[in-house]
């Protein structure tokens, strides 16, 4: 069910909110945190879907909000039932001076005694913690790979990070750093002494995989994008320098990877990129800070040394 808002204020959303829960035999029993989208309009709904997905194994109220030049009003859209997921959707258009006080625009909104999840999933402020929004979260959600120029992004992010925020880039290497501790709990347990990581110039994953690495060997990690023409997207290939030979973890083609090690045959895995819908469910099930990421955006980049020249 879908009911639109035109002119509206949150308090009318709030009121017409729960007449549709009442009207429809949807309740909010269940839900377990508000997630709040600050988006354009032109990935609105890509995040809905992402979020409705997501709802199927974390029940919750979702608010979306975006702004717009113009005369000051706020239109307003409730999704619940078959339009929600298992969620319940509410969209928020705010302009001109409509949109000055986005705290003010959500607070009515939010449930009870529920955590708060903020995510942007394309332009987000520089410092996310100090936004009207995310003073009001515990976790806030950025995606370092929609920026222009990535490696300045993580450098914002870094400098300005708090605990509880996160960002998607990180969420993209749960897989690949579960493979590479795999593989260094087998034998023969020889030390790494080196390190080198290749991936797309337009993937923030290819620095932070290259941090963690630096963080958790305390080793040297040499990092390279690839050209274009070569590799369009994520990590290639992750190389542990070790005595008894090298650890080559390579994905010659997204979605499939092959992992090299001396005196075993080449392995095949299914490693694709991963959606957008697997990331932020695995971001809300957490609700502690990610003291890993923390770690890896602060201590870690700036452990490393600058990527090499594109190959």
């Amino acid at each position: 069910m879908i009911i639109d808002l035109p002119d509206t204020t949150t308090s009318q959303v709030a009121k017409n909110l729960v007449k549709a829960r009442e009207e429809g035999g949807v309740v909010a029993l269940g839900r377990v945190l508000t997630l709040i989208i600050a988006a354009t309009d032109d990935v609105a709904e890509s995040a809905i879907d992402a979020a409705n997905d997501a709802s199927r194994e974390h029940p919750m109220r979702v608010i979306v909000l975006t702004t717009s030049d113009g005369d000051a009003h706020l239109d307003a859209q409730i999704r619940v039932g078959g339009d929600a997921g298992a969620s319940e959707v509410v969209v928020l258009h705010a302009y001109g001076e409509a949109a000055s006080n986005q705290e003010s625009l959500v607070t009515g909104l939010l449930l009870p005694d529920a955590p708060v999840v903020v995510w942007w999933p394309d332009e987000a402020p520089s410092s996310p913690a100090d936004s009207a929004l995310g003073r009001i979260a515990q976790r806030r959600i950025t995606d370092a790979a929609t920026a222009g120029n990535v490696r300045t992004e993580l450098e914002v992010l870094g400098r300005a990070h708090v605990p509880g925020d996160t960002d998607l880039a990180w969420t993209r290497l749960t897989h690949w750093r579960e493979q590479l501790a795999a593989v260094l709990d087998q034998p023969p347990y020889e030390a790494v002494t080196a390190v080198e990581v290749r991936g797309a110039a337009a993937s923030p994953s290819t620095a932070l995989l290259a941090g963690w690495l630096r963080l958790a060997l305390d080793v040297p990690v040499r990092w390279a994008y690839e050209s274009p023409e070569v590799w369009h997207e994520g990590i290639k290939s992750v190389r542990l320098t070790r005595a008894g030979g090298d650890i080559l973890l390579e994905r010659p083609v997204p979605g499939s990877a092959v992992l090299t090690q001396p005196g075993q045959p080449d392995h095949e895995l299914h490693l694709p990129r991963r959606t957008l819908r697997e990331c932020l469910a695995e971001e809300l099930r957490r609700l502690d800070p990610d003291v890993l990421y923390g770690r890896v955006i602060t201590e870690g980049w700036r452990l490393l040394a600058p990527p090499e020249p594109v190959a």
